[in-house]
């Protein structure tokens, strides 16, 4: 696989300090520069940055992936594997309402991943995954 650059994403919430916590302090997220309107943080290496937004944003919808309702829009990072199970077990252990637990997708198929679902205060859907196999990450 080719070294990835880093991608930036804004997206809206409607409390930036409860996006500090759940950024920063459940997810670990090292925060860098920040206003009274928006908060950049380090995203596994990604620069996402939180701009605040007082109204609420409207629900996501749902696409069924593997039996399960996948939330749209979501992002999120493909992890390694043991990154990935630390992360699920950190979240499950803080008692995360997760949209779709921590669970193996497509087992036994190409593309077998480890996926989880959750969302943050101002319900962004975000994902986490890691492939059995990270050649797998594109095949069909």
């Amino acid at each position: 696989m080719t070294q990835l650059s880093p991608f930036h994403l804004a997206f809206p919430v409607h409390d930036l300090t409860a996006a500090r916590q759940f950024y920063g302090e459940l997810l670990g997220c090292p925060e860098g520069r920040s206003s009274e309107a928006w908060i950049d943080f380090d995203l596994f290496g990604h620069q996402i940055v939180a701009h605040l937004v007082p109204v609420k944003m409207p629900k996501a919808d749902f696409n069924p992936v593997d039996g399960h309702d996948v939330p749209v829009p979501h992002f999120g990072v493909v992890l390694d594997m043991q990154s990935w199970k630390t992360l699920a077990d950190k979240l499950t252990a803080a008692g995360v309402n997760f949209v779709i637990p921590p669970y193996t997708r497509f087992e036994g198929e190409v593309g077998e991943q480890a996926t989880m679902f959750l969302l943050d205060p101002s319900a962004n859907a975000l994902e986490f995954k890691a492939f059995k196999d990270m050649g797998q990450l594109f095949a069909k």
